[in-house]
């Protein structure tokens, strides 16, 4: 069987650290695979590419940013050259260019997006023109597939499929790999308002009146510039700036969750995020905001989901979980290989009559 990924942009955030996941996966069955993109890969990937072409898997990303006809007709090239059984289509955008073009292999759509896409119009407009050229859509929650039905209706196959973590590099440990005895407080995901920094930064200085010694460290994709300008300079205003590191992207996570005390995600929504999910399969005490995406894991021991936009109550719940220890969780069906064998399934449904070898 020959797997072709699509992603917008080759970068460390979950979609894409996921779809290259996938492709190793795939590609250690045996199966022919191919990652593309619509925009050129970011700097930060190029160990991820690099992983990939080791191991036998085709990347096809473009050297320069091309307007929409520029796009399609790559991707049209792409797909020519490499002639794939089946297309995973990694988010919204990527999915209305792969639907755009005659394509003889069937296109899966897969929803990672954090909030709901459909609630822009043109969006609503466009998946309705493309919405019978989806073979399966996936929805990487519950949430995603009700908003879909929501602002477009019921599409005739529909499934979900939770992302998944690879235990093999985010295992429980107990913390004896930090150099540091500084409490450590860290959150990943891209600079956007969406994941709520700014929240971070103004419950971490109510942290310092009673941890003096505390140090936060944020890091993730520069999506929005001006946003995480706003974060330094929120953490300047508040007199913290020495205690607060706003960082970029890290391809080493496993690291960091290793040598951090605790893991805070206040986002305002989520699809169903990898870096929450890297960080329950380190055992990290989690501080994390109410919201359907992380419902999942409450009552999981060490995990506080709060109310975020609370300030003083967001500040106590890290407090309190400087306090704790690191503990082992159960991730049963949340795994990589749990999500691996999903896809592979669907695949394999879509294309019987092709050999998975």
């Amino acid at each position: 069987m020959r797997v072709f990924h699509l992603v917008l942009a080759p970068r460390l955030s979950g979609a894409e650290v996921l779809a290259k996941d996938l492709a190793l996966d795939q590609c250690a069955e045996g199966m022919a695979v191919c990652v593309a993109s619509l925009l050129p890969a970011h700097a930060d990937f190029a160990a991820l590419a690099d992983e990939l072409q080791a191991h036998g898997v085709q990347c096809w990303f473009p050297q320069k940013r091309h307007h929409a006809p520029g796009k399609l007709w790559n991707l049209f090239v792409a797909v020519r050259r490499f002639r794939p059984d089946v297309i995973f289509a990694h988010a919204t955008i990527p999915s209305f260019y792969a639907r755009s073009l005659p394509l003889g292999a069937p296109v899966v759509y897969v929803m990672h997006s954090a909030t709901n896409d459909f609630e822009r119009p043109l969006f609503r407009r466009v998946e309705h023109l493309l919405s019978g050229r989806a073979r399966v859509v996936i929805g990487v929650s519950q949430q995603g597939v009700r908003d879909y039905i929501q602002a477009i209706g019921v599409h005739p196959s529909m499934t979900v499929v939770p992302n998944g973590v690879d235990l093999a590099r985010f295992t429980f440990t107990d913390g004896g790999q930090r150099e540091s005895t500084v409490p450590h407080i860290v959150q990943i995901g891209r600079y956007a308002s969406v994941k709520n920094q700014l929240l971070t930064v103004r419950a971490f200085s109510e942290v310092l009146k009673q941890v003096e010694n505390a140090k936060l460290t944020l890091y993730g994709v520069v999506e929005d510039p001006d946003y995480q300008r706003a974060v330094v300079a929120l953490a300047t205003e508040l007199g913290i700036a020495e205690r607060v590191v706003v960082a970029g992207p890290r391809s080493d996570v496993a690291t960091v969750l290793s040598e951090s005390s605790v893991f805070v995600m206040p986002s305002r929504s989520e699809g169903h995020s990898v870096a929450f999910l890297e960080a329950l399969a380190s055992g990290l005490p989690i501080v994390a905001s109410r919201i359907p995406a992380f419902a999942f894991a409450n009552g999981f021991p060490g995990v506080q989901l709060v109310d975020t936009d609370n300030i003083r109550c967001y500040a106590e719940a890290i407090v309190t979980a400087l306090a704790q220890e690191r503990v082992q969780r159960s991730l049963a069906g949340l795994t990589l290989r749990d999500t691996a064998e999903r896809y592979r399934a669907i695949a394999r449904q879509i294309c019987p009559a092709v050999s998975p070898r």
